[in-house]
């Protein structure tokens, strides 16, 4: 239901291979090192049902693991237990209270600007315009992206809105996993709909864009056919064809490998 079902980009030496698991849950692979974000798997829930199968491998030999912030689709705790209790988990300054919950040993808070190194790889909290509050959890209201850098860079965004300091998140940015959509059709603030991805994607300058964050889960009784679910990747493809004409954005199946070649330049460390 989602587009591209094949790999285009053959993979070398360096450079990353990316694997969606559906909603904000991205597999990045880069230098050795396998980095897992967001991850939601599980068939159920409160009142939202996944749609899509959940690919296989995703939490595989996970090196670490990102939350961009604590709402229940973004850190579900059934689903972190999963992985293997020694895993770090690297969140936004304040959610260390709930992510304890799924007794993970380490835990690395960032705000914006911070970063901290996976292997090769370095991981920079980004800014969002996101409200990332959950209830009971105290003051872990602070939401943040990713910036993986390494022989590619790769942007996370988590969930937000359009900010300011997009323009310069990376310089090259080689891919933008960008939230478009939702479980629902009506998107809150904080969020970021077709067109203002594709605004998004142009003001951070990445030469491929992926649409993350819809088509995955959807509340009981909407039947799996309906359009919100189907639309928003296309439709990002088609309003940044205009918006965001130096960029490709590719519609990726759930499961299906996107390859990243390495950078011409890799920043001073890498590799």
């Amino acid at each position: 239901m989602h587009g591209d079902t094949e790999a285009r980009d053959a993979p070398g030496a360096g450079g990353a291979r990316v694997v969606w698991g559906g909603h904000a849950t991205v597999r990045i692979e880069m230098d050795g090192v396998r980095l897992l974000t967001d991850p939601l798997l599980v068939g159920r829930i409160g009142h939202l049902r996944r749609v899509v199968p959940v690919p296989p491998g995703l939490t595989e030999d996970v090196d670490a693991v990102l939350v961009s912030h604590v709402h229940r689709d973004h850190l579900d705790l059934p689903t972190l237990r999963r992985i293997a209790p020694e895993v770090p988990v690297i969140a936004p300054a304040g959610a260390r209270r709930v992510v304890a919950r799924a007794d993970c040993p380490t835990i690395v808070e960032l705000v914006p600007g911070q970063e901290t190194t996976v292997g090769d790889v370095r991981v920079r909290a980004t800014p969002a315009a996101h409200r990332g509050g959950r209830m009971g959890a105290g003051g872990a209201g602070l939401a943040v992206g990713f910036v993986l850098e390494g022989t590619a860079a790769v942007y996370f965004a988590g969930d937000t809105d359009l900010f300011p300091e997009m323009e310069a998140l990376a310089d090259p940015l080689d891919l933008a996993l960008l939230p478009v959509g939702g479980w629902s059709p009506h998107l809150g603030p904080g969020h970021l709909d077709a067109m203002r991805a594709a605004e998004a994607l142009a003001r951070c300058g990445a030469r491929i864009g992926v649409p993350i964050h819809w088509g995955t889960y959807a509340p009981l009784g909407v039947p799996r056919g309906a359009r919100y679910l189907h639309d928003p990747g296309p439709d990002l493809r088609r309003i940044a064809a205009s918006v965001a004409p130096d960029a490709e954005v590719r519609v990726l199946a759930p499961g299906v490998p996107l390859h990243l070649p390495p950078r011409a330049t890799a920043p001073p460390g890498a590799g």
